[in-house]
């Protein structure tokens, strides 16, 4: 089991006291995943999530027409896994590990106790996953426009000029 001052470590968590560190704490457990190792498959119901020590996640996407596209490598510090806290409770991509991987995990059903019992707790490790979201949001969306990216277009194309008011309709 992890201690708060180790979690005190993961940059993400710098929002949490200390107190609420040791909560955290007292609800994980140290896993290791092999490489090549799924530790998500997409769609499957979500109940736990990760923080990782060492080692890297891929995390991919079925994607019509190009079979599994991966979208973002997770690292040191990184979150994995919210799915858990918004119905319908399934994880929305998939993560495999590109190396040996050590995380701490956490059950869903323990995290969603500790915070009914402590709010503030709740609230706090609510903003961070949301943090992580839209981080992961944002570098998703990255990789699906280059994915999708016309190779005709580049980036000095220009967009004409409306004069005002013209555009307004």
């Amino acid at each position: 089991m992890p201690t708060g001052d180790e979690l005190s470590t993961f940059g993400r968590l710098a929002a949490l006291s200390e107190d609420q560190l040791r909560t955290l704490a007292r609800a994980g457990r140290d896993v290791v995943f092999p490489s090549g190792h799924r530790i998500i498959r997409e769609g499957l119901p979500a109940d736990r999530c990760w923080l990782i020590r060492r080692g890297r996640v891929l995390l991919d996407a079925q994607v019509p027409g190009r079979d599994i596209v991966i979208l973002q490598t997770l690292h040191d510090g990184d979150v994995l896994g919210w799915s858990w806290l918004v119905p319908p409770y399934r994880w929305h991509f998939g993560a495999v590990t590109a190396e040996p991987v050590e995380a701490i995990e956490f059950d869903a059903r323990v995290l969603t106790e500790l915070s009914d019992q402590d709010p503030r707790f709740g609230h706090a490790l609510t903003l961070m996953l949301f943090e992580a979201l839209l981080e992961r949001l944002q570098a998703t969306r990255a990789r699906l426009l280059d994915l999708y990216r016309n190779p005709a277009e580049t980036c000095t194309t220009r967009l004409p000029r409306i004069p005002a008011g013209r555009g307004d309709r």
